[in-house]
């Protein structure tokens, strides 16, 4: 019985591995007729040269539809920043690493000598429900913390807000206002003038002396003037191409 088990076994199996084998033969030369095939021709109508040399880094100004973004001639702007639609970076401003304006649906401006710090998200909604205007407007001398999130407000001339702060639609920030890091302002809520707001949701605190009045245009004079030395090393296009004709010419491809 065991002998006649056996071979009914060896019947079964011998042609399973022959076919087996038959199929990693198969695989084994489908594979090496893949690698020795040619690579597939560029496009029709494209440069072989650009579509094998392809550098491009990310768009730091990105239109929509009819709006581009516009920056001074002397507003500073860090390479990986993304400014995208209706967005106006006025004289002297500077809007620093990681921060995202995005002004698909209504305006964004940065007003003369203000900051935009790190990391910052700025936005704007259709409309607003205090009947303000729905576009985020921040004036003049006025510093944004880094890690903060605007969407549809409006912030007066000399104005602080501190880092990781939330400003929501229709919110208001008069002239010569604080907001304390962490402070999550709510939809219409207004700021009044020379006042320490802070919480979540924000509430008054206490009233600004004169002395920190006046130092509130200090410090985004002294922030924006700092920008002059990364402003100094910065292009307005990468110097990656220069490895990449390094590279060409080694390679002996024309540039």
């Amino acid at each position: 019985m065991a002998t006649l088990i056996r071979g009914l076994s060896r019947r079964t199996l011998r042609p399973a591995a022959t076919h087996l084998r038959n199929l990693s033969t198969a695989e084994a030369s489908a594979a090496s007729a893949a690698a020795a095939a040619p690579p597939p021709p560029p496009p029709a109508g494209a440069s072989t040269d650009r579509v094998w040399w392809d550098y491009r880094g990310q768009r730091q100004v990105i239109p929509l539809g009819q709006w581009v973004p516009k920056v001074a001639v002397d507003a500073y702007v860090a390479p990986n920043v993304v400014l995208a639609g209706q967005v106006t970076v006025y004289d002297g401003a500077s809007v620093w690493n990681g921060s995202v304006l995005r002004g698909d649906l209504n305006k964004i401006s940065v007003g003369f000598q203000s900051n935009v710090q790190e990391r910052c998200v700025i936005h704007a909604a259709w409309s607003s429900p205090s009947g303000l205007p729905a576009e985020t407007s921040i004036e003049r001398y006025v510093t944004i913390g880094a890690y903060s999130l605007l969407r549809s407000c409006t912030i007066e001339p000399e104005c602080i807000v501190g880092q990781r702060s939330i400003l929501m639609e229709g919110s208001l920030m008069e002239t010569n206002s604080i907001l304390e890091a962490g402070s999550v302002v709510p939809p219409a809520r207004r700021i009044p003038s020379g006042e320490l707001w802070a919480g979540n949701p924000a509430r008054f605190v206490r009233k600004l002396t004169l002395d920190e009045i006046f130092e509130i245009p200090k410090m985004a004079a002294t922030i924006n003037n700092l920008f002059q030395s990364h402003f100094s090393e910065f292009l307005p296009y990468s110097t990656v191409y220069l490895e990449v004709e390094k590279l060409k010419k080694s390679l002996s491809i024309p540039l």
